[in-house]
């Protein structure tokens, strides 16, 4: 005999609690907002370091000319007792370039030797002035003859060098790092933002696989 009480089915199991939809909302605008910030940030620093991975990238079929200029001039009679006690006291070592003659230096050429450091030897003073997109040096001898050559190797060059933060000094240095951070920021809010939208867009998770898995076949299979 059949009981007469409604008919029960198995228990389904119980779905993952969702994100309510006012904090959702909420998550859904910081995310936004962090994502457009750092979007703003890396705008024009994300196209200077687009264009100069390609200029990096084709670096050898990219031709420079690199421009040369050279100049001499006498160190004044009155600073060479000076100059020569100083070499003797720290020849075949690196010592700071003096103060008077660092002023000197300046007018004489263009160069600021403030707080830079020189190789003395018993003949001459050698200061090394690299710079982005070439490089410069200032030979100051003992007999008082000094000469200053710089090489730049064009804007293309320059950009490059800004890329790999070569010779730029502490301040871009550390600009590359926040630049870095507002990156990871961008992606990682993107990403987030894409997995939120994924439920109507399923072409989100093949292209993001892509994305990350294309990268490392190519390595894998064309890089030696």
């Amino acid at each position: 005999m059949s009981s007469s009480g409604p008919s029960t089915s198995a228990a389904s199991p119980p779905s993952a609690p969702a994100l309510p939809g006012p904090r959702r909302a909420v998550y859904l605008k910081q995310l936004h907002q962090w994502h457009w910030i750092s979007s703003a940030i890396c705008l024009m620093a994300m196209l200077l370091f687009s264009i100069t991975g390609f200029t990096l990238n084709h670096a050898a079929q990219i031709e420079a000319k690199p421009q040369v200029t050279r100049l001499t001039n006498a160190v004044p009679a009155a600073l060479l007792p000076e100059l020569q006690a100083y070499a003797e006291q720290h020849a075949d070592a690196e010592a700071p370039v003096p103060a008077k003659l660092a002023d000197w230096a300046s007018g004489a050429f263009p160069v600021d030797l403030r707080g830079r450091s020189a190789e003395w030897s018993e003949e001459d003073a050698y200061i090394a002035l690299p710079r982005p997109g070439g490089d410069a040096w200032l030979r100051i001898g003992l007999d008082g003859k000094a000469e200053y050559e710089k090489t730049d190797r064009g804007w293309i060059s320059w950009l490059n060098d800004m890329h790999k933060g070569r010779n730029t000094g502490a301040v871009w240095s550390w600009f590359i790092d926040i630049f870095a951070l507002a990156c990871i920021i961008f992606c990682v809010t993107g990403f987030l933002i894409l997995k939120y939208h994924a439920a109507n867009r399923p072409s989100t998770w093949p292209v993001i696989g892509l994305g990350i898995v294309l990268p490392a076949v190519l390595a894998l299979l064309f890089v030696h």
